[in-house]
């Protein structure tokens, strides 16, 4: 008996080849994948503002690393013992302003970097909920700050899809070559509502189908549905009922490889895996010759994968095998 509808994506026109950079930017979904790109040795920039939830913020955060802006002073509060910026996550602030000022702007000229040479930018979008202060400012981040200092509002499809059209335009002339990939976070923002949930995903959805159709250069990638409509049951769901579990995401990632990623690049992760899956073995006996064997074997898989594939950094990898 069959418990879900299988949903296999249409392969992507064009897909991710390994030795192309990517910038990932959004919800925690977004990091998920990423941090699954960086062990297979995809060089990917995650998140330079922290985790993102809504299109304002991420087009927003898109904009300023086109335009490398520097954060000032005068940006930053404080609450909680620390300094925040509205427009970054809490991993960033600091009970000291200098030291805070400072990584931000050191995560501006990185992602300012990266984003001028980057391949694709893969864009995950969680919530069309904004939160509005008082000065009317829309801010990435509510810091526990009361809630009765913010006015909540939802984005229209309309206003989302201008937003993210104009950031778009703006990557296009900046970085000519780029391709952006769109993706609908499978988290539940529950909190909003059960009803406000549901209508926050239905303007994201028809604002990410609009860009797509309107740009050959963008795509859409249905991880919201292959939770929602593929899998479609609770145990898929962690504790919380709202993030996908353990079997969720590593199912929506196979099928992220299968659409997305090339198919030399495939066979690429498959080799890297094994050196992977070689770093993790705990041996009986350290000091025996088999062991020592073992070792030698993998460390002349890696040599031998980084002479076929330069443009990949297994330098973890042989100082690994050569120190054990």
């Amino acid at each position: 008996m069959d418990f879900h509808l299988n949903f296999d994506p249409r392969p992507f026109s064009v897909k991710i080849e390994h030795h192309q950079k990517l910038l990932l930017i959004g919800s925690c979904f977004t990091e998920n994948i990423g941090n699954k790109l960086r062990q297979l040795k995809f060089s990917v920039l995650e998140n330079p503002n922290g985790i993102l939830f809504n299109p304002v913020s991420i087009a927003t955060s898109l904009n300023s690393y086109i335009e490398n802006k520097q954060y000032k002073e005068e940006e930053l509060f404080y609450q909680n013992e620390s300094w925040n910026s509205w427009q970054h996550h809490s991993r960033f602030s600091n009970p000291d302003k200098e030291t805070c000022l400072a990584v931000i702007n050191q995560s501006q000229q990185a992602a300012h970097n990266f984003l001028k040479k980057a391949d694709w930018v893969l864009i995950t979008l969680g919530s069309a909920f904004v939160y509005e202060l008082q000065t009317g400012e829309l801010v990435a981040n509510c810091h526990k700050v009361p809630t009765d200092k913010f006015n909540k509002k939802l984005l229209t499809a309309a206003e989302i899809t201008a937003m993210l059209k104009e950031v778009l335009q703006k990557l296009a002339v900046f970085n000519p070559h780029i391709k952006i990939i769109f993706t609908i976070s499978p988290v539940r923002h529950l909190r909003d509502g059960f009803v406000e949930n549901n209508r926050s995903k239905a303007m994201l959805i028809q604002a990410v189908h609009q860009l797509v159709s309107d740009d050959e250069k963008a795509f859409y990638f249905p991880a919201y549905e292959l939770v929602i409509d593929d899998l479609r049951d609770y145990r898929f769901y962690a504790e919380d009922m709202v993030h996908p579990n353990y079997a969720a995401t590593n199912y929506v990632w196979e099928k992220f490889i299968t659409t997305c990623i090339d198919d030399r690049a495939q066979q690429l992760m498959k080799e890297i895996n094994i050196i992977n899956a070689a770093k993790s073995h705990k041996p009986f006996n350290p000091t025996s010759a088999q062991h020592k064997k073992f070792l030698q074997t993998n460390l002349d898989k890696v040599t031998k994968l980084q002479e076929e594939h330069s443009y990949i950094d297994l330098k973890e990898e042989v100082d690994f095998f050569k120190r054990q």
